[in-house]
């Protein structure tokens, strides 16, 4: 809602941030992130193949980007020959679509390197983009994105939202949103022993906090993990 507001206010629809005065009642109950595991993971990708969100739940499972910047996406951020992904743009929308030259926050800032797999999906995915650009002609719509249409129209945040909770639904998978594909990638880092810190940087959040208040139960695992290398170690005497 703050960034809707903000938006308004950056084109002159509101004089003032109302959510600025705004004071928010304390909550204790900490959020509990929805996710799949690596299985159900996979399944989505298998459900997900050759439909049009591919290309944004493919990068979304294996680097938990928010939608916004899945959505903002270019191939001008990919560098093939560095094997590097750059995530500064992002895409919302308030009325109408909005690009912004900038993520969320500094921490968003970040350059990923192409897993393999991904890499060569995402060469075969030009290919074909470029296959669609001859085909279609003039009434081809020329951008940079790299989620987009046949036609080259770029895909809205939103329908990518519904189109997901549509395929999720008529599948065995349990329901969650799109942005709990993010959720997802956490914790299966997490599960492959990698630290909150490390999370933190993938995922781009500003505070480690936030990190650390949506996935530190997760690291339960490792804790069972702790207790059992402990009782090998250290015996009671009998």
């Amino acid at each position: 809602m703050r960034l809707a507001l903000t938006e308004a206010l950056n084109l002159n629809l509101i004089p003032y941030n109302p959510s600025d005065r705004t004071k928010l009642p304390k909550n204790d109950n900490k959020f509990v992130a929805s996710f799949y595991n690596e299985e159900q993971a996979m399944e989505l990708l298998r459900i997900c193949k050759d439909s049009v969100i591919e290309p944004a739940v493919i990068l979304t499972v294996y680097y938990g980007l928010r939608r916004s910047e899945v959505c903002g996406l270019k191939w001008s951020a990919i560098d093939f020959d560095k094997g590097t992904m750059l995530i500064k743009n992002t895409v919302v929308t308030v009325r109408t679509r909005v690009e912004k030259e900038r993520a969320k926050n500094k921490s968003s800032y970040r350059t990923f390197p192409l897993l393999p797999a991904v890499k060569t999906y995402l060469k075969a995915l030009q290919h074909h983009q470029k296959k669609m650009q001859l085909l279609c002609g003039d009434t081809y719509v020329r951008n940079d994105y790299i989620c987009k249409w046949d036609d080259g129209r770029p895909l809205e945040p939103g329908y990518i939202s519904k189109k997901f909770a549509k395929m999720i639904k008529s599948s065995t998978l349990p329901q969650i949103r799109f942005h709990d594909l993010r959720h997802s990638t956490a914790s299966i880092l997490i599960g492959l022993k990698f630290g909150l810190k490390e999370v933190q940087e993938w995922l781009g959040h500003n505070d480690i906090s936030t990190t650390a208040n949506i996935y530190a139960h997760l690291e339960y695992t490792t804790k069972v993990m702790m207790v059992d290398s402990l009782n090998e170690k250290i015996k009671l005497p009998v």
